[in-house]
């Protein structure tokens, strides 16, 4: 039976500040009986967190960028209600629609928490210099950051009140806001928001196939180098393109090399993330490759080495990978330390109101009404003291046996986790709740840093030990703000709509757990393939960084403070002006190939919104826009993922294949025999040639589906600019 009309009115007072005297009533009372927890929700609910998790891990990995996943799959619940409804059954109640996203939405939060941090295991090589099993690895992977999530579900609770009910209208939750409308206005049962999403969602993983699969065009346009990849081929073919162009001179002796991804999830995120946050991000990478770069490959070698001995050679590449690179991780260390800082009257606050409740026995179990209950007091105290000694006897008994000193490094390492997640879970969510934007990875860079000084002078020592042990203890503060921040969203959702907080929790718990196996089966795929160092490899920029400050200060490299210092000095620059430091600061350290098509995709948003005056139809647009883009992004993530798995399959069944030419040694060979490349080299083709026609044709695709997607946009019915704006 569908819901009652009753609860399909939202309250005019649901976005504004409160009046005196008046009290919020939620789309669904207190005291209203709808179906909540049920089969259908919790099966629902996890099979998007596994799909959810798949995605946002291999994006974080390649693109430097978590994604947030309750605005897909709020729109692919509403869409399950409305088919359902279509063919004679109950549609799901606006409540159950709430739960399904506090347990599958934990994929984006954690997936960014563990992207983050522990393929850094693989890149410091940590897993074979240790001689670590599998069972091992998947501790180091899944476990610790699984603690660092509850630490985060049981730091946030408390604020719960503060940030959500005591500030209510007061901040304005741009992503709770995207997802309130798409769930109440599909209250109604309609699925054509749901139907954008599945056919854009096909593209994209046609046209990744294409790209990674058969390889006919390359997913990254180069002004510099052309790569041409043969599975199965021992060595990658570098071709560069021929002397005396435009391109070589400004290879090879201007040292300004202008890449652009050519992946459809770029185009995605770029249209998503807006305008204003991509172009600060490409100033910074236009800054750290463009200018700083070129100005350095003017010096010798010898001169280089002066300001970082880490470098190797003079090619555009080297110079930005050692010197402007690292001098983004200060910018970003920098804007880390400033969000404790700008929100220190927050945490006090936020503080003061959360030990008031406690004082005076607001727990959960005492809440008089739905909408107002909380895990106990009681059962928090519980779950918090069974986590920190799960995380204590780890340390111990693992990460710091045999070490001298262990009992004291491991007291100094719970009390570094406890102390930085609870400052920064504050600022995680004050961050969502205001811009939907959490500096995660300068709070990240910044716990490591801390971390490195602090255990090395309580007596940890240098080398691979010490740093598993550092790494570890981000992972687990990492991974406790990736949940506090989204989590305040659910929170919100719940106090809007009439859920329980509590339920909410709880079912954050639950797909916590469901969510950190997944995106470590993930992890270890693609460290099979295509991997995280070498030739093809994923840039997993946030864990190099952390890898990169590890070497630095555990490690047998020396620090960089003057490169960390001019970072630094940069970050508070463009700070003084009113620019985010850390959006900034990850321009100069994302490759730039990233970048580039993220602005373009801002650059297309920008042009749908503008491509009409009148504001319903408009907000069509950009709706239609924003379900494209989240399409995009889920389809060729997870179709890039389904690719590497296959790659892993060869490699660890198959072995490693040669290129062969009769069908019958081609059986069972899975990637060789998808891979057009090597087989068109085979049949005579000039791999210079092929290298360049792929190179070009990546571009043209690119911007083809910049043209669909415009197009496409401008054919949005009005009906889609009905409530607010999604993104």
């Amino acid at each position: 039976m569908a819901e009652p009309q009753e609860f399909t009115k939202f309250p005019e007072n649901a976005y504004r500040e409160l009046k005196p005297g008046e009290e919020y009533v939620p789309m669904v009372p207190p005291t209203a009986s709808v179906p909540e927890i049920t089969t259908r929700m919790i099966v629902f609910g996890l099979v998007m967190n596994v799909i959810f998790s798949v995605a946002a891990t291999f994006l974080a990995l390649k693109a430097g960028q978590g994604i947030e996943t309750a605005i897909p799959i709020s729109i692919l619940a509403v869409g399950l209600s409305g088919f359902l409804l279509k063919a004679g059954g109950r549609g799901n109640s606006i409540l159950e629609n709430v739960y399904i996203l506090a347990i599958s939405t934990t994929s984006g939060y954690i997936a960014g928490g563990m992207c983050f941090t522990m393929p850094a295991l693989y890149i410091l090589s940590l897993n074979t210099n240790l001689g670590m099993s599998n069972l091992s690895l998947f501790l180091q992977i899944a476990f610790v950051p699984f603690l660092g999530a509850i630490l985060g579900i049981i730091f946030l609770v408390p604020f719960r009140r503060y940030f959500v009910k005591e500030m209510h209208g007061k901040l304005p939750f741009p992503e709770a806001t995207a997802t309130n409308e798409i769930l109440v206005t599909g209250a109604s049962g309609s699925t054509s928001q749901a139907w954008i999403l599945i056919y854009s969602f096909v593209l994209s993983a046609v046209y990744t196939f294409v790209a990674t699969g058969l390889k006919l065009f390359s997913d990254k346009f180069t002004t510099g180098m052309a790569k041409l990849e043969a599975v199965g081929r021992e060595s990658v073919e570098t071709l560069a393109f021929g002397a005396p162009g435009l391109f070589a001179t400004l290879t090879t002796k201007v040292k300004a090399v202008i890449s652009m991804g050519a992946g459809a999830y770029y185009l995605g995120l770029g249209y998503i993330i807006g305008l204003r946050y991509a172009s600060i991000i490409c100033a910074g990478s236009f800054l750290s490759v463009l200018v700083i770069t070129p100005m350095l490959g003017q010096l010798e070698l010898e001169s280089l080495r002066t300001i970082n001995p880490a470098v190797e050679s003079t090619s555009a590449h080297d110079i930005w990978h050692q010197i402007p690179r690292i001098m983004g991780i200060g910018a970003i260390f920098t804007a880390g330390v400033l969000s404790i800082i700008k929100m220190g009257k927050v945490i006090v606050m936020a503080l003061r109101q959360a030990l008031g409740g406690i004082l005076k026995g607001k727990s959960g179990q005492a809440a008089p009404v739905r909408t107002d209950e909380d895990i106990s007091y009681p059962t928090m105290g519980i779950l918090g003291i069974l986590t920190v000694i799960a995380m204590a006897v780890f340390f111990r008994t693992v990460v710091f046996n045999d070490m001298a000193n262990a009992n004291w490094l491991t007291f100094m390492a719970v009390l570094i986790v406890l102390v930085i997640a609870f400052l920064f879970t504050t600022v995680s969510a004050w961050c969502i709740a205001m811009i939907s934007v959490t500096p995660i990875s300068g709070m990240t860079v910044t716990t490591i840093i801390i971390t490195a000084v602090l255990l090395a002078w309580a007596g940890l020592p240098r080398g691979d030990h010490g740093m598993l042990a550092t790494l570890l203890v981000g992972g687990v503060v990492c991974t406790a703000l990736g949940m506090a921040g989204g989590l305040i969203t659910n929170f919100k959702l719940a106090y809007w709509l009439g859920a329980s907080p509590r339920k909410v929790a709880w079912n954050a718990i639950i797909g916590s757990f469901v969510s950190v196996i997944f995106i470590c089966l993930t992890i270890m795929v693609l460290n099979k393939n295509p991997g995280y160092t070498g030739d093809g490899a994923l840039d997993a920029p946030q864990a190099n960084m952390m890898a990169g400050a590890l070497r630095s200060f555990l490690g047998t490299g020396e620090v960089p403070w003057l490169l960390y210092g001019v970072g630094v000095v940069m970050a508070l620059t463009v700070e003084l002006v009113g620019i985010s430091a850390l959006a900034f600061g990850l321009g100069m350290y994302l490759p730039i190939y990233i970048n580039v098509p993220i602005l373009i995709g801002a650059f297309v948003a920008l042009l749908v919104k503008k491509s009409t005056k009148q504001e319903k139809l408009g907000k069509a647009r950009t709706n239609k826009g924003i379900l494209i883009a989240s399409g995009l992004i889920a389809g060729g993530a997870i179709m890039e993922v389904l690719v590497s798995f296959t790659g892993a399959i060869d490699e660890l069944w198959l072995g490693k294949q040669t290129m062969v030419g009769t069908e019958e040694q081609l059986v069972g060979k899975i990637m060789p025999f998808l891979d057009c490349s090597g087989r068109m080299i085979d049949a005579g083709w000039d791999p210079e040639k092929l290298a360049r026609t792929q190179n070009w044709l990546g571009l043209i695709l690119f911007l083809g589906l910049c043209i669909f997607m415009y197009i496409d946009c401008r054919r949005a019915k009005p009906e889609l600019g009905e409530g607010g704006e999604l993104g």
